[in-house]
């Protein structure tokens, strides 16, 4: 974004910018960036450009937010949150969550230390490498068929331990006990079945990653240690999603919408924005559609766990409790769920989009499972392989101010053509190794496009949020091995 742009934006706070309704017609909400000044004046045009399409959708509230990870995605801008009112003309928009559905983090802590680890990285990520297929097309070693997979729709991580793929604790550990209700079975095309039965325990590919992390900093000792982190302690991160699955789930209904928004005398500024009203029939069929895919994906994240246990047992000839191998938690940042919030004084029901773009629920919150009610929401935050990671927690602010959402990580700042343009793969992977970052990658391409140098510095991003008081800082995470999509 150019300096010049800044005064179409009004300043609200230090973090808070408006873009008037004015900015464009059609506008029904302003938009809203929470960021700070170096971080809006990186943003491009396009974010600016698609917040304002969104904020012209029926039945928008409030208004169509932007975090300070966003960057231009498809018609809706990543790092986007908007909501929309069940009363007021509300729409369900597949593009507005996005295609990779579910597609999220997951923590998990252990006793070791890093000293330990560190020795032995090569054959940790090597066999980490081998035992989580990775990059485009890949397979994982659990096959279902269509019976087992809409088990898979409907329970999510109650399956995948019900067939010896976890623990119990693992399931009060995801949002929503890591299953999305009202998933429906029906509404989910054979096509997108079939590329979901073959990609259970798979990162695919993109910025997809599974990354061996040092604790590296506490900013809250007291939350921390209630999650077993202290500095010196290894943790493994996990970023994927629903994959194919998720894809065709969104190609289907993307088609279907946009030529049903006609019915319904829909009309948005951009077509990659096609929606239909929350209670139609279409509404509601990509709605199930959607729950099967992020449950999908809950279940994706779950089986790596189950593999990444495995390969530390036998890596550190340990079991599963002497290596404290437990799930802090696991988290969605695209989709769209039905939420209660308090709008113009009035608690409304919401259908809220969130498009790269994390929940964040305070302490308290009824949806938290008991052991969370104190500390708040864990807020996961991947940065690039390069810069390490935060976790945080979420607060009553950001229920009062962003819909009870946060940003989900860095956030790009250039396209990934641009970055290969930049980085030579190979270059990079003896770069970062001399730097005590060992990457395992399917393709030197694919490892460029990842450079840190394409990624906006997440202590920016974090300082935002923590400063605005949206998410609260815990623990930062550095990264000393890698196994990249």
């Amino acid at each position: 974004m150019k300096d010049e742009k800044i005064p179409d934006m009004k300043k609200l706070s230090t973090y808070e910018w408006e873009l008037p309704k004015n900015f464009m017609q059609g506008m029904r909400v302003p938009g809203r960036i929470i960021a700070s000044q170096k971080l809006l004046k990186g943003m491009d045009q396009g974010v600016f450009n698609q917040l304002a399409n969104v904020a012209s959708m029926p039945g928008i509230c409030k208004c169509a937010y932007c975090m300070p990870d966003g960057h231009w995605g498809y018609g809706f801008p990543i790092g986007g949150v908007a909501a929309f009112d069940f009363e007021k003309e509300g729409v369900i928009s597949p593009g507005s969550v996005g295609f990779d559905i579910g597609c999220g983090m997951r923590l998990i802590r252990t006793n070791l230390k890093a000293k330990e680890v560190i020795p032995k990285i090569r054959p940790l990520v090597d066999e980490l490498f081998k035992a989580v297929p990775a990059g485009v097309g890949s397979k994982g070693f659990v096959r279902v068929n269509r019976r087992e997979l809409e088990k898979v729709m409907v329970d999510g991580v109650k399956w995948a331990v019900d067939e010896g793929y976890g623990i119990d604790q693992d399931i009060k550990r995801c949002e929503s006990m890591g299953a999305v209700s009202g998933a429906k079975p029906e509404f989910v095309s054979d096509r997108a079945a079939k590329r979901g039965a073959q990609q259970l325990g798979t990162l695919g590919s993109g910025n997809h990653y599974l990354e061996v992390q040092v604790v590296d900093e506490t900013f809250d000792q007291t939350i921390a240690k209630k999650f077993g982190l202290e500095n010196g302690n290894v943790a493994i991160m996990v970023h994927c999603g629903s994959r194919g699955f998720g894809h065709q789930v969104a190609t289907d209904y993307l088609k279907l919408f946009d030529d049903v928004m006609k019915k319904y005398n829909i009309k948005i500024p951009d077509r990659e924005l096609s929606c239909a009203p929350i209670d139609s029939k279409e509404g509601q069929q990509y709605i199930g559609a959607m729950a099967c895919a992020a449950n999908s994906a809950f279940v994706n994240r779950q089986v790596i766990l189950h593999r990444i246990r495995e390969v530390f047992m036998k890596t550190f000839n340990q079991t599963q409790e002497d290596l404290g191998l437990e799930l802090i938690y696991d988290v969605a940042h695209n989709i769209a769920k039905a939420e209660s919030y308090k709008v113009d004084g009035k608690k409304r029901k919401l259908m809220v989009h969130r498009k790269g773009a994390t929940r964040s629920f305070g302490p308290d919150h009824p949806e938290l499972a008991k052991e969370f009610k104190s500390t708040g929401q864990p807020v996961i935050l991947g940065g690039s392989m390069e810069t390490g990671s935060h976790l945080l927690v979420g607060t009553k602010k950001a229920e009062e101010e962003t819909f009870g959402t946060t940003a989900h990580g860095s956030g790009r700042t250039m396209s990934r053509r641009q970055a290969k343009q930049m980085v030579q793969g190979d270059k990079l992977q003896k770069d970062m190794e001399k730097r005590g970052i060992y990457v395992r990658t399917c393709t030197y391409a694919g490892l460029a496009e990842e450079a840190g140098l394409a990624y906006k510095d997440i202590n920016d991003v974090v300082d935002v949020l923590h400063n605005y008081g949206i998410s609260k800082k815990v623990v930062k995470l550095r990264p000393i091995g890698n196994v990249k999509g």
